[in-house]
């Protein structure tokens, strides 16, 4: 089981690297190896407090970003409403976008769900992936240096809306996919997929943001009931500890991260990616 320290040490490192580019997944597989810790990472009771933080963390980013969410859920009842998806409506534009970049990853988590899982337990394999999560960021910091400058950050739900196609959200969303393996980065795999199909930096990194609290809100909540009405108090216990604690890490990670990548690189992660991956791979091994 996952003691109460374990649960705050473990919730916290979720909720900060969530949103970085660095994989939470990842690390709460990681960190348990390296440090001995008796945690059955395939069990039920683990993957209870996986699914309960990630919730927390898309809580945590909903808030953030409320007022733009409001904008945006009201913009998709409209079209609803509507019938019809206008050219001027930016932001119903931007709400489907969002929806269309979440169904790859839901379809490809919902199919192979039980392969995704099985790496859970093979933190050798976790490690590996968190070394090629390092050199991806830096291809994505060879685009970033490509990318255009973006224009005023005020406008950049009207910037992505409109240039960003169906066929574009639907690459970055396959892009994500990637993050569906415990090591690779979701926020690394989105801003690269964001690259790749011609935003800003800036841009990419709003919609990657954006996009977190769907896809993270949907997994958790189709995971979470069942888990939930377990039986398992003390699982549900360090569960809801874990959850309050990534809460608070990613509340202070988005605004950190919102104001980093306005000018600084992804170097330092990438770099980190692989050098963590290689130190954890030799201890493992």
């Amino acid at each position: 089981m996952i003691s109460i320290f374990q649960s705050i040490v473990l919730g916290g490192l979720q909720g900060v690297s969530e949103l970085f580019p660095i994989s939470s997944l990842g690390h709460s597989v990681l960190l348990p190896a390296i440090l001995g810790w008796r945690i059955e990472q395939n069990a039920n009771y683990f993957l209870m407090f996986i699914v309960a933080t990630h919730f927390a963390t898309a809580i945590t980013l909903f808030a953030y970003y409320f007022k733009d969410w409001k904008r945006i859920i009201t913009g998709i009842f409209r079209s609803l409403k509507e019938r019809e998806i206008r050219t001027d409506d930016l932001s119903a534009k931007l709400g489907w976008l969002l929806v269309v970049a979440t169904v790859p990853v839901g379809i490809a988590g919902l199919i192979f769900e039980k392969t995704f899982k099985a790496f859970f337990a093979a933190p050798g394999y976790v490690a590996g992936f968190l070394v090629l999560n390092g050199v991806m960021l830096l291809i994505a910091e060879a685009l970033r240096k490509k990318a255009k400058a973006a224009a005023e950050a005020d406008y950049a739900d009207e910037r992505i809306a409109s240039e960003v196609s169906w066929g574009k959200a639907v690459k970055i969303g396959l892009m994500q996919v990637i993050a569906l393996l415990p090591g690779f980065s979701r926020t690394g795999s989105t801003i690269s997929g964001g690259l790749l199909v011609g935003l800003s930096h800036e841009d990419a990194l709003r919609f990657s943001f954006l996009l977190a609290t769907p896809v993270i809100a949907a997994a958790a909540l189709l995971e979470l009931p069942g888990l939930a009405f377990s039986g398992q108090g003390q699982a549900i216990l360090t569960a809801l500890i874990g959850a309050v604690c990534a809460a608070l890490g990613a509340w202070f990670s988005v605004r950190f991260l919102t104001k980093y990548f306005k000018t600084n690189k992804l170097t330092p992660f990438a770099v980190y990616c692989i050098v963590a991956g290689l130190i954890c791979l030799a201890v493992l091994a």
